[in-house]
């Protein structure tokens, strides 16, 4: 469901199974080195450092330590009010796509204690999000693209919307 590449292993949101690290150095034999399954359903992935943030359905976020492939620890989570499918980190926060429950923002600066700070709901069901400076975009199905000030975290405000002719995800 979702993928992150980062050096020589690929990170890959595998539903049910949870999060798979997968060595890529040769990519015509690509092998499985590590695997957690995750409560729920694994919708989405980025990487930081030494861990991973799996955005998991009905289970919120859920914070991996990848720093040993083959021994990979849950080591913190945050449920959320939707159901996350789409994380991504900026700094010290993780934007999560929640679903109906809009835009969440998750203090992740204590990997093993998450804390949501902020979030906005939008007019749709947030799917996808990406964050480049100072906004967040999320792909909010019939919600179109809307475009979030996310400079205070604890207070983002939706600024911008374009109405797609699909759902965007």
């Amino acid at each position: 469901n979702g993928v992150v590449v980062v050096a020589d292993r690929a990170y890959v949101a595998d539903g049910y199974s949870g999060l798979q690290v997968i060595d890529i150095s040769n990519p015509s034999d690509p092998q499985i080195v590590g695997s957690v399954d995750t409560p729920d359903f694994a919708y989405g992935v980025d990487v930081v450092g030494d861990k991973a943030y799996v955005a998991d359905h009905w289970n919120g976020l859920q914070v991996i330590d990848i720093s040993n492939p083959s021994d990979l620890q849950i080591v913190g989570s945050a449920d959320t009010p939707g159901a996350a499918r789409v994380v991504a980190l900026a700094g010290d926060k993780a934007y999560v796509a929640d679903w109906a429950g809009g835009l969440q923002v998750i203090d992740v600066s204590n990997p093993a204690n998450p804390q949501i700070i902020g979030s906005v709901d939008t007019p749709g069901d947030a799917a996808s999000v990406a964050v480049a400076g100072d906004k967040a975009y999320v792909a909010d199905r019939a919600g179109g693209l809307q475009v979030i000030d996310i400079s205070n975290p604890a207070s983002p405000k939706i600024t911008g919307s374009v109405n797609t002719p699909g759902n965007a995800a």
